[in-house]
């Protein structure tokens, strides 16, 4: 069992590196396995929100002694950053590594639920998927339509790329994406893990499209962009509240070094590329020093010791290995595909009072349904070729969005349907 507490990690004096060493080798997106290029992609996320989190620490803290503490590691931190950005190569396009980030969201989503023993947090999983799921869809058919681009190469065959929860669907009004926080102190390791993964993961998601989405070549391209930045906006906020908000800045601080830790282990232990596995090995012992870093700070300021935060042990639970999903997601897709979200609740939408503000809310955004970007990246595709784009290893679960000839926007949205 691995401890991250009970490892020696790097020398404080070598984590600074000069920029020869900063600037890495890219992968080749003809050849690279897809689920390193997932990995890195995650843990450019997690490099991310290491970095904001550490800079919002910065701008609460009244204490500059601290501050400086917190300056160093973020420094490195951001190093770390910005050299798992520069594996992606210059010739991957803006809408290929969107596909990237899509997969990740499905494969990562359905791995962490079904590793969640919390109901509350596995219900908020789920329902995400989905809505991640199609959003894949949506993307894959703007590829095929304006590259002829497969996006099944990208993927690897590894995740169907089909209708999901129909993106329309998932515009709901602000009061009904929040969730019921976890409690740090009484939660699973593994839950702890799961929220922080999950919520830096969809953050860097919303960020990406919401600095680079309007980069895209033509307008309904943007449009798609904007308008799932605005759903992953909402996923965000809902797995943001998740988080236990009781806890103090350095008790947060441990455990986004402590996620770190355990995310470099397991991909270090999952990777199949010789030379990205060093740098997780790497990046692995740097986060290890951080840890430790941390640990001191919080003994020396608050005067708790790091057992205090971790009362399980430190020990890391069932590592993280990404792969495919495939029936998980089906099973997912055949049961809850209907659900939508009140106040903090996953339920049937039939449930939901026709005034509710989830109805409010859609009136207001989906006035005119043709123009609706998902919808209408979706019509272009099967104006075009006659039918939409899908890579399915069956048939779709759900009978009503099996027609690939009409896209559907009743479902999850109309009740009744």
């Amino acid at each position: 069992m691995f401890n991250p507490f009970k490892e020696k990690g790097a020398p404080i004096d070598k984590l600074f590196v000069s920029w020869d060493k900063l600037y890495p080798f890219s992968y080749d997106k003809n050849e690279v396995d897809p689920y390193t290029r997932l990995r890195i992609i995650l843990m450019n996320g997690t490099e991310y929100e290491a970095n904001w989190f550490l800079h919002q620490f910065n701008r609460h803290c009244a204490n500059n002694d601290l501050r400086r503490e917190v300056a160093f590691i973020r420094r490195t931190e951001q190093q770390q950053q910005k050299k798992i950005a520069c594996l992606k190569p210059i010739d991957e396009t803006l809408l290929e590594t969107t596909i990237g980030y899509e997969q990740l969201a499905v494969d990562l989503t359905a791995r962490l639920a079904q590793s969640e023993p919390d109901e509350n947090v596995k219900m908020a999983l789920d329902f995400a998927l989905l809505e991640d799921f199609d959003h894949l869809y949506r993307y894959a058919d703007l590829l095929e339509h304006d590259t002829k681009m497969h996006a099944e190469a990208l993927v690897g065959s590894y995740t169907e790329i089909m209708p999901g929860r129909p993106t329309i669907a998932h515009h709901r009004h602000p009061f009904d994406d929040v969730r019921y926080t976890i409690n740090n102190k009484t939660a699973s390791p593994i839950t702890k893990l799961n929220v922080e993964i999950i919520t830096a993961a969809e953050q860097q998601t919303m960020n990406y499209y919401m600095n680079l989405g309007q980069f895209y070549e033509n307008d309904l391209g943007r449009q798609l962009y904007q308008e799932i930045a605005m759903v992953e906006e909402q996923h965000v906020s809902s797995y943001g509240s998740l988080i236990d908000p009781n806890c103090t800045w350095l008790e947060c601080m441990l455990m986004h070094e402590y996620v770190e830790c355990y995310l470099y282990y397991s991909c270090m232990q999952d990777e199949n590329d010789p030379k990205v596995r060093a740098l997780w090995a790497e990046y692995l012992d740097q986060e290890l020093t951080h840890l430790h870093m941390t640990a001191e700070l919080l003994k020396k300021y608050e005067k708790k010791d790091w057992q205090e935060v971790f009362t399980c042990g430190g020990d890391f639970p069932q590592l993280l290995t990404l792969g495919p999903n495939v029936e998980y997601v089906r099973d997912i897709l055949a049961n809850t595909v209907r659900n939508t979200t009140q106040r903090e609740d996953v339920v049937p939408l039939d449930s939901v009072d026709d005034d509710a503000e989830f109805f409010v809310y859609q009136g207001q955004v989906n006035k005119v349904i043709k123009n609706v970007p998902s919808h209408a990246v979706i019509n272009q595709e099967i104006e075009a070729r006659g039918e939409d784009y899908r890579f399915q290893v069956d048939e779709h679960p759900i009978e009503e969005l099996s027609n690939k000839e009409k896209d559907n926007t009743d479902i999850g949205r109309v009740k009744g349907k």
